[in-house]
């Protein structure tokens, strides 16, 4: 006799969500987690009355009122929004690119003159863009590439521009309004509190073992449930059998500053290679802190190997093929849900990371829990 209706493999934002809706239909589940803390990659640590995210900076962000309307079943979202400014050299500009962007680097006022340096820009690339830098140059013309998207994106994916497919940017937003709100979404916000708080109401009442990594047992922590929601890495699950899918990861280096305010945003880009980061992230800024000191994260892209975390999926052609195979394997697992970023080898936002398992929750249980 099984013992649990669900085993989630993952307490982060997928596992929690299912969990959640599982016992709320009255199932009986066990989640597990390889960590020693709950919420993965939206983890938030407080350190000296700072929300620290300790796995890079998550702002949430929807235009589905669903969505939104479920996550405030357990978090009240303040009021921040996405306004990140790009450090090249000595020169700041803010994004997304916008009139405050132009105005700075062309000493210009209004949208006709912007447009028209973008348009003739432009025309330096004729023909379909072989690459990401002619499909940039072809989106924003050659002064906004060479300061605010080549350097930031080679050091991200530690590849030159020319040896990147155009695919990765197959736009990239230009807006000729005074608007520095990043995203275009109707609702967007940090949970008060931070987000670790968010996944512990979610997971009230669901018995939650971590530090256990469910591939060294597979087969016993099987025998546990009838069902396993797997969110970990798809490849890893089936023992790496046609190989490493690739990922791009992050290293971090947090510090405590004995001052009040290190760069007046919470998010700074760093385009030039004078700096080896892509950015610092000042956490304090995304609840408005007014603590006597603060906290800094720098951030590195690193190439991904067995031992780190995996962050970002490659999706290129290549990774693409390997995982439609990984796929295959996977669509024959009758007792196993794979989800997540890591358990679908896709790129999630928080609100499509709710959507993809509200979706699923739907399909297994027929609805949504009610509030």
């Amino acid at each position: 006799m099984a013992k649990y209706d669900y085993l989630v493999v993952g307490a982060g934002l997928y596992g929690a969500v299912f969990a959640y809706e599982a016992k709320k239909n009255g199932k009986s589940v066990l989640v597990i987690d390889k960590r020693d803390h709950i919420a993965g990659n939206i983890y938030t640590e407080n350190r000296s009355g700072i929300n620290v995210h300790v796995y890079g900076a998550h702002i949430f962000h929807t235009s589905n009122k669903e969505v939104w309307n479920y996550v405030q079943r357990f978090a009240e979202f303040n009021r921040y929004t996405n306004s990140p400014v790009a450090k090249y050299k000595d020169e700041l500009y803010n994004m997304p690119f916008n009139m405050n962007t132009f105005s700075r680097m062309w000493n210009i006022t209004t949208p006709a003159e912007a447009k028209a340096i973008i348009e003739e820009q432009k025309k330096e690339i004729t023909g379909e863009p072989k690459n990401l830098e002619e499909q940039a140059i072809s989106l924003v013309g050659r002064d906004i590439y060479e300061k605010l998207v080549k350097c930031y994106t080679e050091k991200q994916w530690g590849r030159d521009c020319k040896d990147l497919p155009p695919f990765i940017i197959k736009r990239l937003p230009v807006r000729f309004t005074y608007d520095n709100n990043y995203f275009n979404d109707l609702y967007q916000g940090i949970p008060m509190g931070g987000y670790t708080q968010m996944v512990e109401k979610m997971l009230e009442g669901i018995e939650v073992k971590l530090g256990v990594d469910y591939l060294a047992d597979k087969s016993a922590y099987d025998e546990l449930a009838d069902t396993v929601v797997y969110t970990g890495a798809v490849d890893a699950y089936f023992d790496y059998c046609y190989g490493n899918l690739e990922y791009r990861s992050v290293r971090f280096e947090t510090e405590e500053l004995d001052t009040d305010n290190f760069q007046g945003n919470a998010v700074v880009n760093y385009n030039d290679k004078d700096h080896p980061w892509t950015r610092i992230i000042e956490h304090k800024h995304f609840e408005f802190g007014t603590q006597p000191t603060t906290i800094i994260s720098k951030e590195y892209s690193a190439e991904w190997k067995p031992g780190d975390e995996p962050y970002y999926p490659v999706n290129d052609e290549k990774n693409g093929a390997l995982y439609a195979k990984y796929k295959e394997l996977a669509d024959k697992e009758d007792k196993v849900i794979f989800g997540g970023r890591l358990g679908e080898y896709k790129y999630y936002d928080m609100d499509k990371v709710i959507v993809a398992v509200l979706d699923k929750v739907k399909e297994v249980f027929g609805k949504v829990s009610e509030c």
